[in-house]
């Protein structure tokens, strides 16, 4: 697993960002070992997100974001790799063009031997880029993707039929995500608005094309909660889980492995520093997944 570790969401107490990535490392998903702090000066390291290479390598994918004088002046998505989950290598610039310097690539999704990612900047607020890769360095472009709404993190999954999906957060308008779908080569995209927002947004597609998300949800006359729905492609989707959580919390990260779902997620709910204040723990929820996934 992977998370960003600081002071606090961005400064610490001498107005510097310098976000780091831990990595921790386990057998059993009781007893946890950490293998990695990545860092790198004058970088704020954030989002960090693990997937396999085509190669077999891990890659951790990160935001880089760059501060002066506590003014955010670019963000160039940083790359690093490990042979073994043990040793990583340290983080460096992904290779492709950032018109201004502002880019974020949030998760990488590995596919018949090719790596896609959805880029969001600020050039355009309402453009999304669909991006490939064959060795996680050197990133192309696939497709331009307009949509209103801000739209910003977003995960990209395939279909047992290899058709390509979305799931988009939208900070703007209505806020409601968007679940897009498309056959290769992946230029034309149908989207759909869903009923619910979402933060920090993941999906994983179980054996029988049915699809289960995650992310922070935001329930009316209630705090932020990290949450699983279950649906469809066809963007039809109910509250499944809603996991112990409060305060600042999500982003979790999910993995489909013997039957089993693996969710991690962050929360503050629990635990508190020494002057009171809350302080986030890493969580861990292991969900059987029967026939009919109740």
């Amino acid at each position: 697993m992977s998370f960003r570790e600081g002071e606090s969401h961005i400064f610490d107490e001498n107005g510097i960002a310098a976000g780091k990535t831990r990595i921790l490392r386990s057998t059993d998903g009781k007893h946890w070992k950490s293998v990695a702090l990545l860092s790198k000066e004058g970088y704020d390291l954030r989002d960090p997100k693990l997937s396999v290479t085509a190669d077999g390598r891990l890659m951790v994918i990160q935001g880089g974001s760059v501060y002066v004088d506590k003014t955010l002046v670019k963000r160039i998505p940083q790359v690093s790799f490990s042979a073994d989950g043990r040793s990583f290598s340290d983080p460096e610039p992904v290779d492709y063009p950032i018109p201004g310097g502002y880019a974020w690539f949030w998760r990488m999704t590995w596919h018949d031997g090719t790596g896609y990612t959805v880029n969001y900047g600020e050039a355009d607020e309402n453009m999304l880029e669909l991006l490939k890769t064959t060795d996680g360095r050197h990133f192309e472009k696939i497709t331009d993707i307009a949509l209103d709404g801000f739209p910003n993190e977003t995960t990209v999954r395939f279909l047992p039929d290899g058709r390509m999906l979305m799931l988009v957060r939208r900070e703007k308008e209505d806020r409601m995500a968007y679940l897009g779908v498309s056959e290769a080569p992946y230029t034309h995209w149908q989207f759909k608005p869903l009923r619910f927002q979402i933060g920090g947004p993941e999906m994983a597609v179980l054996p029988d094309g049915s699809l289960i998300v995650g992310g922070r949800a935001y329930f009316e006359n209630g705090e932020p909660r990290t949450c699983l729905w279950k649906g469809n492609a066809e963007g039809d989707f109910e509250v499944w889980k809603i996991l112990p959580s409060g305060g600042d919390n999500s982003y979790p990260g999910i993995l489909v492995e013997d039957g089993e779902l693996k969710v991690v997620y962050y929360s503050s709910h629990e635990l508190t520093r020494p002057d009171g204040r809350p302080r986030a723990g890493i969580y861990l929820a292991r969900i059987p997944l029967a026939r009919n996934h109740q």
